[in-house]
């Protein structure tokens, strides 16, 4: 149970690694969260920043869900805990220790924790979230797709309760971070990817 605990805490640790504040600061000197869109995240570092740093922090951000899921199987073989990791490192991204607990959206992170817990439905999820951004050029649109059609595909592919629960918990926190791009949708107002300008 120590460390089922200790795998936890140290996957939300690794989680609060906001690697957008971080690359932001090293590569301009800047706080990314006071630019763009004030999101710390892949695709504000992306309008800010350029591609390369964009992508860096996206690739970085998918590598802690992963990193965080891999702990969790080490840590125990009860299939909750591998769920919790990948939470946990969700919750951290978005609610980071070390940066006053103002982060990301942790979409890219979400996408590293449900690939390495259930590739299938991540990857039946993510193919329909890339077809509406090359649509629509809305990031969030795709992200939210993606969130919303996890669980869908992890009941048709028949994963484990403990998954299926997590997948619900990760629709939540992307809808709840994601509010305000919600509005923006509906209102026709939101920012298309590419665009450099608050979102």
């Amino acid at each position: 149970m120590v460390l089922e605990i200790l795998a936890v805490v140290l996957s939300y640790l690794i989680g609060s690694i906001s690697f957008s504040i971080v690359i932001a600061k090293l590569v301009k000197g800047i706080d990314i969260r006071q630019h763009g869109s004030g999101n710390a995240g892949a695709t504000n570092t992306l309008r800010v920043l350029g591609r390369g740093p964009g992508l860096m922090v996206f690739v970085l951000d998918i590598g802690k869900g992963i990193g965080a899921v891999l702990i969790g199987h080490v840590a125990s073989d009860n299939g909750w805990v591998p769920v919790l990791c990948g939470l946990a490192a969700i919750i951290g991204h978005n609610w980071p220790i070390y940066f006053r607990f103002k982060g990301g959206k942790g979409i890219a992170t979400t996408v590293g924790v449900i690939a390495t817990l259930a590739f299938w439905p991540a990857l039946c999820a993510g193919i329909v979230a890339i077809i509406s951004i090359a649509i629509t050029r809305y990031v969030s649109l795709g992200s939210l797709l993606f969130a919303l059609l996890t669980p869908i595909f992890i009941v048709v592919f028949q994963y484990s309760l403990p998954l299926f629960a997590g997948a619900l918990i990760i629709t939540l926190f992307a809808f709840l971070r994601h509010r305000s791009n919600i509005g923006k949708l509906l209102q026709g107002t939101e920012n298309k990817l590419g665009v450099k300008k608050g979102a």
